[in-house]
């Protein structure tokens, strides 16, 4: 998720609205799986335009909150969208959603944890491992770590080599078997199963190998850079692995 907590953005929400998307948060707990991913469509739209962050908070069918940390995000689609890799490579690259889509995929089933407390048991996210792209891009001697950046133009991450090789991390571009919709980071965003969820960017666009791990938005506001479930930010959660 491309942050866990909500910074002031965008235009505020009446109190008609949300109210009602109150209500529509808890029916969403009871409603059929059509209608709640519905109603998470509506959520995810609603937070877009919330500066006060309370349509985080709202419960739905899904178990997921929404949060972003810009006003708005631009929407990509399979005639725009583009994710490259380069810094510390010998063969920088630049992917389609169709590149991606035609490459090996990976599904794995897993749950997902917000350092905020929030946990949504055994999601099924598919794409294509990292380390594939990054074997086939050629990582130099000295690299040392993988920077990701965002469409958003503001959340970024950052792992070490070594994590980014790991086989449990992903460059997602399915999520409970449906291609990722806007509200979750789609069409891809980056999926790492043992970290906090704050590690897994949204609306991936740029991954790049660097000498040194730099820390990413919420890494330079306090959370823990090495963010293994049950192992950091002072919390106790059970393991995702």
């Amino acid at each position: 998720m491309n942050s866990e907590l909500p910074e002031e953005r965008g235009a505020p929400v009446g109190r008609r609205i949300f109210l009602g998307t109150l209500g529509l948060g808890a029916l969403g707990v009871f409603a059929a799986p059509g209608l709640q991913r519905g109603m998470e469509a509506f959520l995810g739209a609603a937070a877009e335009q919330d500066p006060t962050g309370l349509t985080g908070l709202l419960p739905n069918g899904g178990g997921f909150r929404y949060y972003s940390i810009t006003s708005s995000v631009p929407r990509k689609g399979a005639g725009t969208y583009r994710l490259t890799v380069d810094g510390l490579v010998d063969r920088p690259a630049t992917y389609t959603l169709a590149d991606l889509r035609a490459l090996p995929q990976t599904r794995m089933v897993r749950d997902v944890q917000c350092v905020t407390g929030w946990r949504v048991p055994g999601t099924p996210f598919e794409g294509v491992r990292l380390s594939r792209l990054l074997d086939a891009a050629g990582t130099h001697p000295s690299a040392g770590a993988v920077r990701f950046t965002c469409f958003d133009g503001a959340y970024t991450e950052s792992l070490t080599l070594e994590q980014a090789c790991r086989a449990d991390i992903l460059v997602a571009l399915r999520m409970r078997d449906e291609d990722l919709g806007h509200s979750h980071g789609g069409p891809v965003r980056l999926y790492v199963a043992p970290m906090y969820f704050y590690k897994s960017a949204k609306w991936l666009s740029g991954i790049t190998v660097t000498e040194d791990v730099e820390p990413g938005y919420w890494e330079a506001r306090g959370y823990d850079i090495d963010a293994w479930v049950g192992r950091s930010n002072g919390r106790d959660d059970e393991p995702t692995t």
